[in-house]
């Protein structure tokens, strides 16, 4: 191997990781700034982070997919939609046809994968813009919603005691106790949606890392001509990223109905929003070939940190989450550009 390209691939991967260096610090510092301020109303309890987890274990499967759909250099704008028509399956289904939960999570995922094919057919093998196709996918996705019903169901262990069971099951944790008001010792807890999003979230990590599919989605956004001139077969690679993007939304929108155990047409509404700040703040380019999905992971936490100090001052009005994120999107959206301009100036 000759020794310049080797030295110029590490500085490569210097620049491309000090963006994901940014965001973990940021993270960390809007975090200790929230135990800082909010100690007293149990920002530190170890129970608020966990929060956050369970909160946005749905988002998490989200952003991993969205992050595998952003190397490519293509966008997917359907998942929130796609994320509501799940809840409503779910629900529905299990209430109105008398489906098990088992077999309604299975329908799910089918579900996904289908309508991931669909687009990535679409967007691979008929070359149509990513943002046209997943822009019908949404509005198709939100429309079967409706169509289902219009109403806003609640799963309840009526409607399924084995999905009740699920969301309500708790996984204590051995340490981080806290005294209530009568003095007793509530231990820290996570729900099984963590579980889920952190086994996807190391999954993909490994996926992209080792596997020769995940080296083919950076070789497919850094240049498609160049990944065909290497053999690379980039429509088929453009579609699996769709596929596994919309199979990685019907997970989290399990997650997301666990969570939350309802489901409604206007569910999820602005969920591709957040899926695509967080990919960017987590250091994914726009333009596609660089990326990982623990960038985008911390760029989860970040949202879910920026809402839990909204929501434990009280004062602050709702829309401040929104707000911060524009401004953290713009901030990393021009460094983003900062050193795209100093690679090319290198060149």
């Amino acid at each position: 191997m000759n020794p310049e390209n080797t030295l110029k691939q590490r500085k490569e991967i210097n620049g491309n990781t000090l963006l994901l260096l940014i965001t973990i610090v940021l993270f960390v510092v809007l975090y200790a700034g929230g135990c800082i301020a909010y100690s007293g109303k149990g920002f530190t309890n170890l129970q608020t982070f966990l929060n956050i987890l369970i909160s946005n274990a749905g988002l998490i499967c989200v952003a991993c997919g969205m992050t595998c759909v952003m190397l490519t250099g293509g966008i997917d704008i359907s998942v929130g939609s796609l994320v509501a028509l799940d809840c409503m399956l779910l629900a529905y289904g299990m209430g109105n046809w008398g489906i098990g939960a088992p077999a309604m999570c299975l329908i799910v995922l089918v579900v996904g994968l289908v309508f991931g094919f669909v687009q990535g057919f679409c967007v691979g093998y008929l070359q149509i813009q990513p943002f046209i196709v997943t822009m019908a996918g949404m509005f198709f996705a939100r429309g079967m919603t409706a169509v289902i019903s219009t109403d806003q169901l609640s799963i309840t262990a009526e409607t399924s005691q084995t999905f009740y069971d699920w969301a309500n099951f708790r996984i204590y944790l051995p340490f981080g106790g806290v005294a209530n008001r009568q003095g007793k010792i509530i231990m820290p807890y996570f729900r099984i949606g963590v579980v889920v999003a952190i086994l996807i979230l190391i999954l993909i990590f490994l996926v992209l890392r080792y596997t020769k599919f995940g080296r083919s989605l950076y070789a497919v956004g850094g240049s498609e001509q160049s990944a065909a001139m290497m053999g690379l077969d980039v429509k088929k690679t453009k579609l699996k990223a769709y596929v596994l993007s919309s199979f990685l939304c019907s997970i989290g929108g399990i997650c997301y109905c666990l969570n939350t155990q309802s489901a409604s047409v206007a569910q999820a509404s602005g969920l591709e929003m957040d899926a695509i700040a967080s990919s960017v703040i987590g250091g994914t380019l726009l333009t596609g070939g660089v990326g990982n999905v623990i960038g985008s992971f911390f760029g989860v936490l970040i949202n879910g940190t920026i809402s839990s100090i909204v929501q434990t001052n009280g004062k602050l009005a709702s829309a401040w989450p929104n707000i911060l994120t524009a401004a953290l999107l713009c901030f990393f959206i021009v460094l983003q550009s900062i050193f795209a301009f100093l690679k090319e100036k290198k060149k």
